[in-house]
């Protein structure tokens, strides 16, 4: 019974120790004061291996020029998804990197697709403009039913993050956060389509 009361107590403790964790980086972007509206990634990498990744994601919904996206035509593609908005500093920063990798793997059987989190189209069409992008985005903010279906992968308020879904649909790596360097995430492209890893 004793080793149960520690073992319970020590459990609770490492909880407490990771939520104030947590709190800490929230507190401290708080007292910044830059009122930037997202929680800020570190650019930290998680690749996950072909036998350990969940079922496959569908999603969809309409996208800034008013076509309708559905994962599912991608059957069999590589898909990055970025999550994203305008007003968001880290997005402009990585949004040249982005399309450079578009224009790179779009002959190679590689979807981009972009999911919008806050703005409205006439928001995401000027960004667009702006940066040169020229791959498709959702417009999620009415019914946030693209980033529900990423639930458990994506953390609630981290923009951007970029996704890299294998062949099947299933998340095999994430990058939380601003892109560090573009070849970080071609090599995961790489991996995941050249490598054969589905």
């Amino acid at each position: 019974m004793a080793k149960r009361v520690l073992g319970v107590t020590g459990l609770l403790t490492l909880g407490l120790l990771l939520t104030s964790c947590a709190t800490n980086d929230l507190a401290r972007q708080y007292e910044e004061g830059s009122n930037k509206g997202y929680i800020a990634g570190d650019g930290s990498v998680t690749e996950i291996p072909a036998d350990k990744r969940a079922e496959s994601i569908g999603f969809g919904g309409v996208t800034e020029d008013g076509t309708q996206f559905d994962s599912a035509d991608f059957d069999g593609q590589v898909m990055v998804v970025n999550f994203w908005y305008a007003g968001c500093a880290p997005c402009r920063a990585e949004a040249p990197q982005l399309q450079s990798l578009w224009e790179t793997y779009a002959t190679e059987n590689v979807q981009f697709v972009g999911i919008n989190v806050f703005d409205q189209p006439d928001t995401a069409i000027s960004f667009n403009d702006t940066y040169g992008i020229t791959y498709p985005s959702i417009i999620d903010v009415n019914s946030g039913a693209a980033k529900l279906a990423f639930t458990g992968t994506v953390p609630a308020k981290a923009v951007p993050t970029t996704l890299v879904l294998d062949k099947e649909g299933r998340v095999a790596a994430r990058i939380l956060g601003e892109l560090p360097d573009q070849s970080i995430l071609s090599a995961l492209i790489r991996e995941v389509n050249v490598g054969g890893k589905s």
